[in-house]
């Protein structure tokens, strides 16, 4: 238990926006005597695939040594089996926040079919994205994020990524999950992923939010964090 207690929390974005969607909940941890590390992976887009390494690297850069709580949100999810892999014998649990839920093994591609189709209709000539938050009115974002203050960081600090990025295959080691996991919903888009987790064992919890709820409601999320943890 005091080799959990001491864990830090990894706390990974989607590569999709920027590490300011975790800041709140690390300050949150960090005023309950937790120990908190949010990696930056805005820059992950940049060169030719695969974008899955940099990712990986960019994580095992920031992460201390120690026990460590790999917590992921959004897309980020997809990553966690390799990031399991490379600090193998550190990792204490695996936390999804509304995230992506990887298969046991194999690999997993980084968009459905059907999403990459939508997306591709949004790329530039250079096969570039707009901004994640540019891919909805401008209402729907206030609604994500209703303190402008915040809304205005997330926003400003948001990659373009490549459409590229959205259609390489991420591979899935075996056995990643033989570790302590459990699952944080917010709304029904990852409904169906909080029922897998939950068909896996895992704990499911539910807090009705939109899917940045993390940056409106950090105090109850590190909660929720630090509980589900030990």
């Amino acid at each position: 238990m005091l080799w959990v207690m001491d864990a830090t929390f990894v706390l990974v974005h989607s590569p999709s926006v920027g590490p300011s969607t975790w800041t709140p909940v690390a300050g949150a941890l960090r005023a309950r005597g937790r120990a908190a590390v949010v990696p930056s992976l805005v820059d992950i887009g940049t060169g030719a695939p695969p974008y899955w390494p940099r990712v990986v690297d960019e994580v095992t850069a920031s992460a201390p040594a120690g026990a460590l709580v790999i917590v992921a949100h959004s897309n980020a999810g997809l990553f966690v089996p390799l990031i399991v892999e490379a600090l193998r014998g550190q990792i204490a649990s695996c936390l999804f926040v509304d995230a992506a839920l990887p298969p046991r093994t194999g690999s997993t591609r980084a968009a459905e079919p059907e999403h990459l189709a939508f997306l591709s209709a949004m790329a530039d000539a250079d096969g570039v994205l707009p901004r994640w938050t540019d891919w909805w009115p401008e209402e729907a974002v206030a609604e994500l994020v209703p303190d402008e203050a915040v809304r205005r960081q997330v926003v400003a600090e948001q990659p373009r990524l490549p459409l590229a990025y959205y259609d390489q295959e991420i591979p899935v080691p075996a056995r990643w999950d033989h570790v302590r996991g459990a699952y944080l919903w917010f709304g029904e888009p990852y409904a169906r992923a909080a029922k897998e987790a939950d068909e896996r064992g895992w704990p499911v919890t539910r807090i009705p939010g939109d899917h940045l709820h993390q940056v409106v409601a950090p105090e109850r999320v590190a909660e929720w964090l630090i509980a589900a943890s030990l």
